[in-house]
């Protein structure tokens, strides 16, 4: 019994004599009964939410899943483990359909010029992408010429990747921009090196009749900071021209670009969302 309702309840009988605590010991089950009901575990009665089946705080509505989540660098338990450190099993070379041949070293793999874009094997649709990377050091070159690469979602839609530490470029192609068409809120860019995150949460377009009846959206934490904001995704990804109109269907890869920066990448894993 907490003390305040022990002080309350010895305020009413007086100092706790014998005849006081046996009162007590009789009230005590009620009043505890009392509490529990006070903190209902959901309710039968409340109004209809609009266009849901369930009502407010219903108590039949089921509860969400118990995730263990992850602490000092590894995935939640439900995530799709994409890349582990060890082995590049999960990805594909786009330039051929073979074995994807990016090095692999001290639990990082790293951009193999002229190896090519590698792509997932498995698709996925609306998700939460989390990637760590490191842009070279020292850095050479500037602007786009600077620790360049980028995450591709579906393939096409490209979430930039660049040295934007001190290195002036176009607003719509620095670090965390929807390439060529939104740049980032802010540049949290760490100096390169060091190792940076993308936390990339989406939901794909959808299409009927060859038109967009739903458009794309997608959310990034860079550095743990919000860059992007439910910004809408206007097309594939072009150079110097106007994102293009590509219909596809619910899933796609993720894809890393080889831009001939030895780009490095660790601790890659997506978890799959529920509409």
């Amino acid at each position: 019994m907490k003390r305040s309702v022990f002080r309350s309840r010895c305020q009413i009988f007086g100092r706790p004599g014998t005849a006081a605590v046996a009162a007590l010991l009789l009230i005590g089950p009620f009043a505890l009964a009392a509490e529990t009901e006070e903190f209902p575990t959901g309710y039968t009665d409340g109004p209809q939410l609009p266009g849901s089946q369930w009502r407010v705080h219903d108590e039949a509505r089921p509860r969400p899943p118990i995730v263990a989540p992850g602490t000092a660098g590894k995935p939640p338990a439900d995530a799709v483990i994409l890349f582990d450190g060890t082995n590049l099993k999960a990805w594909t070379s786009v330039k051929d359909g073979g074995p994807a041949t990016w090095k692999v070293a001290d639990g990082y793999m790293e951009v193999t010029a002229g190896a090519g874009d590698i792509a997932t094997r498995e698709e996925f649709g609306d998700s939460q992408l989390h990637v760590e990377f490191a842009t070279p050091a020292p850095p050479s070159n500037h602007s786009q010429g600077r620790g360049n690469s980028g995450v591709f979602l579906y393939g096409i839609y490209e979430v930039q990747i660049l040295d934007s530490f001190d290195n002036l470029t176009y607003a719509d192609g620095q670090a965390s921009a929807i390439f060529g068409q939104t740049p980032p809120l802010v540049n949290v860019s760490r100096p390169p090196g060091e190792w940076q995150t993308y936390d990339i949460i989406y939901t794909g377009p959808r299409f009927k009749d060859g038109k967009v009846v739903t458009p794309g959206y997608v959310t990034i934490l860079h550095n743990g900071v919000v860059t992007q904001n439910h910004t809408e995704l206007l097309g594939a990804v072009r150079f110097r021209a106007l994102p293009a109109l590509v219909v596809h269907g619910p899933a796609g890869p993720i894809q890393l670009q080889d831009h001939t920066y030895p780009v490095r990448f660790r601790n890659i894993w997506i978890r799959p969302l529920q509409r």
